[in-house]
């Protein structure tokens, strides 16, 4: 699977979808190990925002649409900028 993740780490809804990964998988972990992030907010606030989240990581989706499995194509490995 190659993938030039350069590009993607420059592209913005990549970005916006690993934040909020990274923010929904910190919430989880800590409510395993028993500390809720999420205090300061009512539980309805916390459903609203826990979806957002997870819309935004659906939309910055790690597979590129254009090519068949995971990897990048051959012309997307080969950009030094976004297109």
């Amino acid at each position: 699977m190659k993938i030039n993740w350069m590009i993607r780490l420059q592209h913005k809804p990549f970005l916006l979808a690993l934040f909020s990964l990274i923010l929904l998988l910190a919430q989880q972990v800590a409510t395993i190990f028993g500390y809720d992030l999420t205090s300061a907010m009512n539980e309805q606030a916390t459903y609203i925002l826990n979806i957002l989240l997870s819309i935004f990581v659906l939309v910055g989706v790690v597979v590129d649409p254009t090519t068949r499995g995971t990897s990048d194509s051959q012309r997307a490995l080969m950009y030094r900028r976004p297109r």
